[in-house]
């Protein structure tokens, strides 16, 4: 079984994004994980549909598949971090984070890409919870339909402090959204966040959701601290989940993601799929 590795573009911040994209495919990842981003394929720039057929035709000759990431910071808006989300108490808010979401399928299905991860969002003080959860199944199952109609997987990610925060969280929101007859949601598993919750050991974890994986990320990460550490760095037994990942036999893009390190980028782009190689277990190799 092969495993196919994919590096995320918010790790590479500081390049431009041809420099990004030609750095990850001649360090020798088989994809990019592309966070959509002002510096890094604005999906609010014009002309979206003829930029986006550019970027399949480069991608193609660079020889990357494509997953595409939804986690900037400040591209919605500029003053408040990860702002609006599907879980704002605004509706305009919703529809602004449902309208962005809704570019990232279309990105993705006009580039072929594996799938579109994205978060649920931060809940707000004072924010009903239940409301909030409301809000939440309403606009995906909303957004999960227009994928389905569009052939994009879509994936939900759990994400330490946010409304959907474990893999738990995750399986509550998939049976709620399947129970409004929408197209099913898959998994976006970022292994290095059970380190964090602590609620399933990280490699049990990839066994227990092979069926429901939408795309998985990886980086190395401590008990309880929620950084995303350079591998060799945290705490987190890598080969292990190497090992289940061959296990599974799981041919989507394992997605490198080191968003605090794109000062040292030209090194360790290259170093992190060096790491990672030397660690695959027996039987277990890379595509070529």
């Amino acid at each position: 079984m092969t495993l196919r590795f994919a590096y995320n573009t918010n790790g590479v911040a500081h390049h431009r994004f041809m420099d990004a994209l030609r750095l990850i495919a001649d360090s020798g990842y088989d994809g990019v994980a592309l966070t959509l981003d002002a510096h890094h394929f604005d999906p609010f720039a014009p002309h979206l549909p003829r930029r986006a057929g550019e970027l399949a035709g480069l991608l193609e000759r660079l020889e990357l598949g494509l997953v595409v990431k939804t986690g900037a910071r400040f591209l919605l808006e500029s003053r408040a971090e990860y702002e609006p989300t599907l879980i704002s108490p605004e509706p305009e808010g919703r529809l602004r984070r449902l309208d962005f979401l809704r570019r990232a399928v279309d990105i993705c299905a006009i580039c072929r890409g594996e799938a579109v991860s994205f978060w649920a969002g931060v809940p707000r003080p004072g924010v009903d919870a239940e409301a909030a959860w409301c809000w939440l199944v309403d606009g995906v199952a909303r957004l999960s339909d227009y994928a389905a109609a569009r052939g994009v997987v879509l994936a939900v990610e759990p994400e330490p402090g946010m409304r959907v925060e474990t893999v738990d969280d995750w399986c509550r929101l998939q049976e709620e959204v399947a129970k409004r007859g929408a197209a099913p949601i898959r998994l976006a598993l970022d292994v290095g966040h059970l380190m964090v919750t602590q609620e399933r050991a990280p490699a049990d974890a990839v066994r227990e959701f092979a069926p429901s994986l939408g795309t998985v990320a990886l980086e190395d990460m401590k008990r309880g601290v929620h950084e995303h550490l350079p591998f060799g760095e945290g705490e987190l037994d890598v080969p292990s989940v190497l090992q289940a990942l061959g296990e599974i036999r799981h041919g989507g893009l394992v997605c490198v993601e080191l968003p605090r390190d794109s000062h040292r980028a030209h090194t360790l782009v290259p170093a992190a799929l060096e790491w990672l190689r030397a660690r695959l277990p027996s039987g277990t190799g890379v595509a070529a």
